[in-house]
């Protein structure tokens, strides 16, 4: 082998010599990011601190509820009757859902008679005719009076000319005639009257003497009859054309009845009073809330807002809407019943177009009334030795343990009171939980996410 040839294949042997020694002395001191990662084993945990504050505490129970009136009616009419009445329908509609309602507003026909409202609290149960007595004469007395029609000159609970009078007047602004008292009253009162007369030609034509007498008797009891016809006959107020309603103002809910329909039962729904709003409780959020506590009301759907008290909680569980309960809260499975059921009082009146939304009540549950120092839930521990503890980071990242007394809890923060030694400031950095080294805590040294 020429000699040059063996020179150059000793240099190639010593480099591949050389490059082996060096990837074996590099291997010694190189690794992977994956064995370089589990070589270093978990990162050293920060910890999540929030500052202490001085607030008012409120603690909340969110619920949903319903808009609606104080009270609800179903009203209903069999329409007139009598031999010409025929088949009762209902000939015209004189409001449509979400109208409002007034006293002596018509609110349909049956048969071409008015149905009408007036105020009262005492269901309507007979037919109101001259010279009846009774509360629910009263009662028409006064609505009538309401309404602007006076019946002044009658005693009240009686249904004389007074009352007569106010009918007529109200029939008439309706544009309507009242409904006679009596199909043939017109035939009586005219026959009376004539007997009436006839006694008193006979009394004038008549001796002295026993004669005359008994003329007297018999014009005396024309007279008394005649009386008695007069009182009898008028306007009366049919059951079929009335509707009280004990308070307004009143709207109709829902529309039954149509043009054509039969008459009888719940033709229309009427909802009487000012707006309040309903809802249900969880059984575990029942006994938190209490008549007299404030609560805000936001409707979602039109931004509206309110402030209210709750007026009622009910002490047993009842059905309800499932809508209108505890947000996020699985219905009570006891009876088939969802909760306890609710009523908030708004301190002004609702606007009408809320009637019937679903809007979100936060009942303020329970308040400290004045500002309390105050530090998340999460920040208060208990010990075994039952003592309760908050630590404080301090500023060289030493830590201090104080003592407290856990006071009213709400949206997410507890009231605390030092006990002890210790002290405890707003400002001062509690901790809340740990975080691995160089993760996202929402502040170290100010407040968790």
């Amino acid at each position: 082998m020429p000699r040059s040839r063996r020179h150059v294949l000793v240099t190639v042997a010593a480099l591949a010599v050389a490059l082996t020694g060096a990837g074996l002395v590099s291997t010694a001191f190189i690794s992977s990011p994956q064995q370089a990662a589990a070589e270093a084993g978990p990162p050293a945990p920060d910890v999540l601190t929030a500052p202490v504050e001085r607030r008012v505490l409120t603690d909340t129970v969110v619920l949903r509820g319903q808009v609606a009136a104080g009270r609800t009616f179903d009203v209903s009419s069999a329409g007139p009757s009598g031999k010409d009445s025929g088949s009762p329908v209902v000939t015209k509609l004189m409001v449509k859902p979400g109208a409002a309602v007034k006293p002596g507003k018509v609110l349909l026909e049956i048969s071409g008679r008015p149905l009408f409202a007036l105020e009262g609290g005492l269901p309507v149960y007979r037919d109101l005719r001259p010279g009846s007595h009774g509360d629910d004469v009263r009662q028409l007395q006064a609505a009538l009076s309401s309404a602007g029609f006076s019946s002044q000159g009658d005693e009240a609970g009686y249904f004389g000319t007074g009352t007569k009078a106010a009918v007529t007047r109200l029939y008439g602004s309706l544009g309507y005639d009242p409904a006679p008292a009596q199909e043939d009253g017109q035939r009586k009162l005219r026959e009376a009257r004539r007997a009436a007369t006839d006694m008193e030609r006979a009394v004038q034509d008549a001796e002295p003497g026993t004669a005359r007498q008994r003329a007297v008797d018999d014009l005396d009891d024309a007279r008394a009859e005649l009386k008695a016809v007069e009182a009898a006959d008028g306007p009366m107020v049919p059951a079929s054309e009335l509707a009280f309603f004990p308070v307004f103002p009143a709207r109709v809910d829902t529309l039954g009845a149509r043009v054509g329909g039969p008459a009888g039962d719940k033709l229309l729904t009427v909802s009487a009073g000012d707006l309040v709003v309903k809802g249900s409780l969880g059984s575990s959020e029942a006994g938190l809330v209490r008549p007299g506590q404030k609560v805000r009301i936001l409707s979602e759907l039109t931004g509206t807002t309110a402030s209210g008290v709750v007026a009622s909680v009910a002490d047993g569980l009842s059905a309800a809407d499932p809508g209108a309960q505890e947000e996020g809260a699985a219905p009570d499975a006891e009876k088939g019943a969802v909760g306890h059921a609710l009523v908030v009082t708004p301190t002004k009146a609702l606007p009408a177009e809320l009637a019937h939304q679903d809007v979100r009540l936060t009942v303020e549950a329970a308040t400290s009334k004045s500002k309390v120092l105050v530090v998340p839930i999460s920040a208060v521990s208990a010990g075994a030795d039952a003592r309760t503890t908050v630590t404080v980071l301090l500023a060289d990242g030493g830590r201090r343990r104080v003592e407290v007394r856990p006071g009213i809890s709400g949206d997410g923060y507890v009231e605390v009171t030092p006990t002890g030694h210790g002290a405890l400031a707003p400002g001062d950095k509690v901790i809340v939980g740990a975080a691995p080294a160089g993760g996202d805590s929402a502040e170290r040294g100010g407040s968790p996410s």
